[in-house]
């Protein structure tokens, strides 16, 4: 049995510390609640689109690697995330609206 929390649980703990620090925050794709991998789509203040998920870092700890498309318009976003959720049906998506956020989902995500 894993110590690791429910996949579920982390994207609600990680939408309320972006809401809790004046940013927005949702979820664009629902995944498995036990144990969906998360992808994230962050921008800051609706620019500079970039995705997020957690992977293995260093010495084989879990960190958070950049993924995604090089392409920054709206439909190479939205293709990439929908193609992403099309072969992993568990796959969450959240999009968050808020300045460092990668500093949010390594909080949330990649330390739990």
């Amino acid at each position: 049995m894993s110590d690791r929390l429910p996949s579920g649980v982390l994207v609600k703990a990680l939408i309320r510390r972006v809401h809790d620090a004046g940013g927005s925050a949702m979820v664009l794709a629902r995944g498995d609640q036990q144990g969906g991998a998360l992808l994230a789509l962050l921008l800051d203040r609706g620019g500079d689109p970039r995705f997020v998920e957690r992977g293995v870092g260093g010495e084989g700890r879990p960190a958070i690697i950049r993924s995604g498309p090089r392409e920054t318009d709206d439909a190479a976003i939205t293709d990439y995330w929908q193609r992403r959720v099309a072969r992993d049906p568990d796959l969450w998506v959240v999009e968050l609206d808020i300045p460092e956020a990668e500093r949010f989902v390594a909080e949330t995500i990649a330390l739990d």
